[in-house]
């Protein structure tokens, strides 16, 4: 199942769970480049705990932006950028309380906001995806 196979506001559960997935696979690369080229110098459980703290927050960075996203598009019964943004911008939030920083929490409900929209707007407007392959 892709992510776009069902429209906005539809098949929440199944789209929450999409996201948390490339959630803890973007959470678990990064814990393992963060051991090998930052944390080298901790033992193997320490290096574990890291780790485990990092994909568990991503994940739940994942699951808020499917959630959130899912559900303002069933509530506003519109697909458009707004919906992402609000996403994005809830996904930025968390951050911001996981680190108990206000900037944090603001400059990352900006940044991720407005990239999730741009990147919905690619969607809605046909923009070639990066990652197929490409057509000739």
């Amino acid at each position: 199942m892709g992510y776009f196979d069902e429209p906005d506001g539809k098949d929440c559960l199944g789209k929450t769970t999409l996201t948390t997935q490339v959630g803890t696979v973007i959470g678990l690369t990064s814990s393992m480049y963060a051991f090998l080229f930052k944390y080298g110098r901790m033992t193997a459980v320490q290096g574990l705990v890291q780790g485990t703290n990092i994909t568990l927050t991503m994940a739940a960075l994942g699951a808020v932006f499917g959630a959130t996203t899912c559900a303002v598009s069933a509530a506003r019964g519109k697909d458009s950028r707004l919906n992402y943004f609000i996403g994005g911008c809830t996904t930025g939030a968390l951050l911001g309380v996981k680190t108990h920083s206000y900037a944090m929490g603001f400059g990352m409900c900006a940044g991720l906001g407005s990239l999730a929209a741009i990147y919905k707007h690619g969607v809605l407007e046909d923009w070639p995806n990066m990652f197929e392959e490409p057509k000739y």
